[in-house]
Formats: C-alpha cells, structure tokens, sequence
C-alpha cells in the first residue's frame, strides 16, 4: 500500500517534503480541520492532493480562479491522477457527466468554484458523492477583513452541513490574525490544527525605489541581469508597451493580459516556462498557481493596493531558495492613487444604483426575474454603452459582488456546442441534395453521441481532421446548416461572464448594507495607509515591517533589504563613495537621482544625503531638468 513518501516520490519525483507539509497531511490523515499558511511557493496544493491519493473517496476543492482550477487539473492529468473542474461556463450535461464520474468514483480531485456549489445541479448530487476531504483555496476570500473577499465563499459551509465528519482543510499564503479567526469561523472548523510558516524570506532582496523614469529604470536594470524575471503592470496597454520597449532594447520580452488571445496568451506562458522567455511583463493576475523555480527579479512598475497583494507577488521570486530581488518603483503619482483609492473603491450610493441598474439594462433582466442565471458580460461593450468611465465602474462592479448581487467571472473559454433540431426525413433531403453539409451532419451524428437531445461540445478541429477537411470549411458548413435550422450551432468564444444570483429588483428598493460597506472602507484605508508606509519608510527593515503587518513578531533585521544594506553604506569610506559618485556623473555628464543610486549600486537615505551635501558644497549641481551634473546649469 501506497504511504505519503511513496505518493510524493511516484508523482512528484521528491524525496522530502518542504517545511509543515508533512505535519499538515499527517493532520488532515487523522481527520482533523486544518488551516496552513504558507507563503506563496510553499508547496499548499501538494498538503490536500497528497491526502487525496491516499484516502478512500473524493476530494472537493473549491477554488476561485478559473484559470488555476484548469492549469491545476491539467498537471494532475498529466501526472495520471484522475481530475475534473466545475465552473459556470460548462453546460448542463457536462456538468452532469462529471458529477456521474464523480459518484461512480472516477474521480479522485473534483474543483468546484464557489457559485458553482450553490446551484441545484450540484446541490442535489450531493448525497451521492462520497466526499473524503474538502479544501478551501485561497481561504482568506471567506472573511470581509481579507483583502479578496468573494461572498459566493460564504455558501461553502453548506458543504460541512452535508458532510459533518469530513475534514477541511483552508489554505491561505496572506492572512492575518483577524482573518485566520475568521476563516475559523466561517467554515465551522472543529479545533482546527493551525500550520503557519514564518513570512520571513531570506533570500529575497526587498528594494522600494522613488523613480520618474521607470521604463529607463528597467531596462538597465534587465539589461544588466538579464534573467528570469516578471514585471507587473496595473494596465494592459503598460503590458504591451513595456514589453516592445524592452524588445527594442535588445531584452528577450513578452506582454502577457488577460485581453490578448488565449493562443498567444498560451504560447507566451509555455516560452517562458522553458526559459525560451527571459522577462514577462503582465497584470498582477499572472503567476496564480504557476510554479516556476528560477524568477530572479520581480518588478512593480506601479506600486500595488495592499501589502497582501505584494507579498503574495513578489512571492514568486526565489522559489529556488536562490538569492532574488522584489523591487517596486513608485512616484508621487502612486501615491497619489493610493490616497485616493478609498474614494474610487467606495462610491456613493447613488453611483452604486446607477451602476446596478446599467447591469440590469445591459443584460436585458426585467424586473422580478429569478435568480441563478449566467449572461456574457463584455465590460468594454458595457462602458461604451453607458458612457462610464472605467475605474469608478469597475470598482462599483465589485463592491456590488460582495454585496451578493452577481459574480463577476474571469474570461474562460467555451468551445463550440451543437444540437441536431431537424428530424431524420429533412437530413435524408439534406443528404441528397447537399453533399458537404451531408458529410458533416453525418460526422457529428458518428462522433457525439446525445447531440439530439442535448447540446454536445465540439472539437471543431478534431471534427476536420476526421473528415479531411479544412477547418475553416466545416465552420462554414456548420454555420450553413445553424441558418437552414438544422442544428443550433453555439460558436467558440472566450470572455467573461457575470452569474445574476438574486430576484431583480428596482434599482431605488434594492438593499444595500451600509454598515458592513463602512466597515470595508474603514479597513481598506488602513491597509492603504500601511502600504504608503511601506513605500516611504527608509529607516526601518522591510522585511520586519512584513512580518509586523502579518502578525509575525519579530526583532531580527534581514541585512539584505535596501533599507539594511543603506545602514552598511554608513559604515563604508565616506570619500570612497563621493569618488563613485563624482566618477558616475563625469561619466554620463548628467543623471536623475534614481539612475546615479543605481550606476553606484547604493540606496538610501545615507547616500542621498552624501549627494544633497555635495550639492550644498558644489562639488554637484542640479540642472534645469532636475539631474545631477558636474558643471552648474
């Protein structure tokens, strides 16, 4: 029989287990509730699919992130170990074929995102499952003091209803004391084993850089180490043109969003996997569940919302243990944004309306319209449409989902379904009549099975090579026999959709909670605060402020983070480093700030001194473009 070092070695090719994974499977094979925090990298989803393996029945994952889900169960295949995933793009009968193989026991791992638990579909296959473990990804979307709450996370407690025994596990990389306690509770943990590893990263090198040139910053930065590394954007349109700068510049580099095509998307993940790409220049929703070792530098370009968020990405650094850097760059504008997010994340209640109502519209829902239903959701099209401007809409959007309303989901692809409409008698007149559509009707009768009763998902590609005929020849003839009636043919597509969970209601009766909204807005300002902090601390070590910020105490400096490696500075030669710095400026004959700390290798508050005082006694002079010169302006 099988036993956990046995499983992590024929699946995972590992002899030992990173820190706390063993104690949190060993909790979870004794049947206790069990809460691991583990930063990001730690190994979390090995600490429930270990488990899985080597306990009788299913485990039932519930995860947020549709694209997680798949890549997840795309390595598990890949591994031999059999694994599906719900979400609210499938149809009905092919999340009723899953749901059968997981009763009958053909599945080992089922993930399930959290609105999917919610509908009747699944609801009622409940009974018939014989659940073994559940776990809780991303734990932390449970408790409004999080900094992701997702209401539809609330419902998965239903599933403890059903399975009173059966232990869950929540797993979280950013949680704080407040949240942890509220995961607890929320969950009905039983006297949860709690597993927490130090936040403490030794081998990453945190820097926070004021900066006016960031695009210069990076590419000297990327043409001096030019290894593995991401650089984070807060736009697209940042994404695309960072990344054809840094190609001009010689810098093997890429753009990766959400709005590029999933082929182009894929293909860009897969080089860089490979190391075929050096640098990936993406928005913060890259790098979910992505295991790559060799990351040696990650960048924000912009500074993020929250010290949640920027753990849990510059987390993605160093997951070899090898020494890395997390540099963020940021300008009086970022800070700026931050001072004014609170605002932008809270409007008013009358925009909130407004806002509910431009949805109702958009997806044509009258009022009184029962709950549960999904609708595509182009956001562009929706802005365009009620002239809103993006950020304040998109953010009324959210607050209106943790209001309950809706859930917004990420863009997912839906291949292509088909449904036979016309009965045998008309295909026979078909057959005769039109030879191509006549080899395609039959193709699909041959291939799919219960394509009359049910729309069935094609491969169209698949379909092509199967009768010898050009892709783009069998979507013409399916288009053809959709327009004749013959079949409903439901075109690929990929985009977002939102799922409408409540009656519709007039947009001035609608409920909102007021008090739970305050108490949201209270906390985000903190979390802002925190975060503004952090940008402009320049005496205290990084890394404690993290571990303080995640109720880690600590007093140990980590000696590596640019604050610490500035209180070095101090102790150098004070006239070596004025010969550095005068060298730098003669050499490049004027530079910003930002660009000579670089060329020096220093930063901190020392240095910056050592310049202003050389500035005073005229050894340097500041020109009108605000750089720093040898020769006065």
């Amino acid at each position: 029989m099988d036993d956990k070092y046995s499983i992590l070695k024929k699946y995972w090719q590992f002899d030992q287990f990173r820190p706390l994974q063993e104690e949190i499977i060993d909790a979870i094979l004794e049947g206790k509730d069990t809460i691991a925090l583990l930063p990001t990298g730690g190994g979390k989803s090995m600490c429930y699919q270990i488990p899985a393996l080597l306990l009788e029945g299913l485990t039932i994952v519930v995860s947020p992130l549709i694209s997680l889900m798949q890549d997840q169960v795309a390595q598990l295949k890949n591994k031999g170990i059999a694994a599906a995933y719900l979400h609210g793009g499938l149809k009905h009968n092919e999340v009723e074929r899953l749901l059968l193989d997981a009763e009958k026991g053909l599945l080992t791992l089922l993930y399930v995102s959290p609105e999917r638990i919610q509908s009747k579909q699944f609801k009622e296959s409940l009974p018939y499952l014989n659940v073994c473990l559940i776990a809780v990804d991303e734990a932390h979307c449970i408790s409004q003091w999080g900094h992701d709450f997702r209401p539809e996370y609330l419902h998965i407690k239903s599933l403890r209803e059903v399975w009173k025994t059966c232990p869950i596990i929540a797993l979280s990389a950013s949680a704080t004391v407040r949240v942890v306690d509220d995961i607890q509770e929320q969950l009905i943990l039983k006297d949860a084993s709690l597993f927490r590893k130090s936040f403490r990263r030794e081998n990453i090198c945190y820097q926070v850089h004021f900066c006016e040139d960031k695009y210069r910053y990076i590419i000297r930065h990327f043409s001096k180490e030019p290894q593995c590394g991401i650089v984070y954007c807060r736009s697209r349109r940042k994404t695309e043109e960072l990344a054809l700068l840094l190609q001009q510049n010689n810098i093997n580099a890429a753009a990766y969003h959400a709005g590029m095509p999933k082929d182009v998307r894929n293909e860009t993940q897969e080089n860089w996997m490979n190391n075929k790409l050096a640098i990936i220049v993406a928005t913060t929703a890259f790098g979910m569940g992505i295991d790559k070792a060799n990351v040696r530098s990650v960048i924000h370009l912009d500074a993020p919302e929250h010290l949640e968020a920027y753990y849990q990405e510059t987390g993605r650094a160093g997951r070899d243990g090898a020494s890395s850097k997390a540099i963020t760059l940021f300008h009086f504008n970022d800070i700026q944004r931050l001072e004014n997010s609170t605002q932008l994340y809270y409007p008013p209640e009358a925009y909130l309306r407004k806002i509910y109502q431009a949805v109702c519209d958009y997806l044509q829902i009258a009022i009184g319209t029962e709950p549960n239903e999904y609708f595509d959701f182009d956001l562009n099209r929706f802005l365009i449409n009620f002239k809103l401007e993006a950020l304040p809409a998109t953010h009324a959007l959210k607050l209106l989902a943790q209001e309950n309303l809706w859930t917004l989901s990420e863009s997912l692809f839906r291949p292509a379904t088909v449904q036979f409409l016309a009965d045998r008698t008309i295909l026979d007149d078909i057959n005769q009549r039109y030879p191509i559509l006549s080899l395609v009707s039959t193709g699909l009768l041959r291939l799919y099975s219960g394509i009359y009763h049910y729309p069935s998902t094609v491969h169209i590609l698949g379909l092509a090579r199967h009768l010898r005929m050009k892709k783009e020849d069998v979507i013409m003839a399916l288009g053809q026999l959709h327009q004749m009636n013959i079949i409903h043919y439901q075109e690929a597509k990929e985009g977002p959709q939102l799922y409408f969970h409540h009656y519709r209601v007039d947009s001035q009766q609608l409920i909102l909670n007021h008090k739970r909204i305050r108490r949201l807005r209270e906390q985000h300002q903190q979390r802002t605060d925190a975060m503004i902090g952090f940008l402009n601390n320049k005496t205290k070590c990084l890394n404690q402020i993290i571990l303080e910020y995640f109720d880690e105490e600590t007093k140990t400096k980590c000696d590596h983070c640019w604050v610490c490696l500035a209180e070095k500075t101090d102790e150098t030669n004070p006239i070596q480093l004025q010969q550095q710095i005068l060298l730098a400026v003669q050499t490049h004959r004027s530079l910003p700030l930002n660009e000579l700390l670089y060329l020096i290798g220093q930063d901190g508050a020392s240095v910056t001194q050592l310049i202003r005082t050389m500035i005073e006694k005229e050894l340097l002079y500041l020109n009108e473009e605000g750089n720093i010169s040898i020769l006065p302006a």
